[in-house]
């Protein structure tokens, strides 16, 4: 009778929405390498897909999202991107990643949900990078939760300056809009 309610207060105190990851704001991302799938190109209408590991996202401001191959998941921060669409940053400065993560996919959707769902938004949004990664590298690297969306902010240096699991406000998309303005060079726009 006493280990169950030793372990129900355990439980109870344990701090919920205590984030996982193990992203630290201030250094580099964890290193993870994609080699099947990886990154999406997409030249002269035909697609094909290249080795990505995360030492080549120093060199521009990255606002990377990580998401499960699924409708909820990427509708989870849908609102952050539509803000991105309007801030219209600099291309020369800035570049969006988004990491799909094909291996956690609604039972029975199979790879070709991922596939069909990232060469569409390729095709929408070519100078956007994405990757597909086939067998949870990504999530494993960097401790994510799994069925989700991840936000994750980097300086031009590779260095994280913001990171949030799950849907953002209002409040937090206005906060990593600024954050990206004022990571430009001179604050531009």
């Amino acid at each position: 009778m006493r280990c169950p309610l030793t372990l129900l207060l355990v439980v109870l105190l344990l701090p919920f929405g205590a984030p996982a990851h193990n992203l630290e704001t201030g250094k580099p991302l964890p290193k993870v390498a994609i080699a099947e799938q990886g990154e999406l190109l997409l030249k002269n209408e035909k697609f094909s897909y290249k080795f990505w590991d995360s030492s080549q996202l120093p060199g521009k401001i990255h606002l990377v999202l990580h998401i499960a191959a699924q409708a909820s998941a990427s509708e989870m921060n849908a609102a952050m991107i539509e803000a991105l669409k309007k801030i219209n940053l600099p291309a020369k400065y800035y570049q969006t990643t988004t990491i799909i993560n094909e291996n956690d996919a609604l039972f029975g959707s199979g790879p070709s949900f991922a596939r069909n769902w990232v060469e569409n938004h390729k095709r929408i949004y070519p100078g956007s990078q994405f990757i597909l990664d086939a067998h949870s590298s990504v999530l494993q690297a960097w401790h994510l939760q799994p069925k989700g969306s991840a936000i994750i902010v980097l300086d031009a240096k590779g260095r994280v300056r913001y990171v949030r699991e799950g849907a953002l406000s209002l409040e937090e998309i206005q906060q990593v809009s600024d954050l990206l303005h004022r990571l430009l060079p001179g604050g531009a726009t």
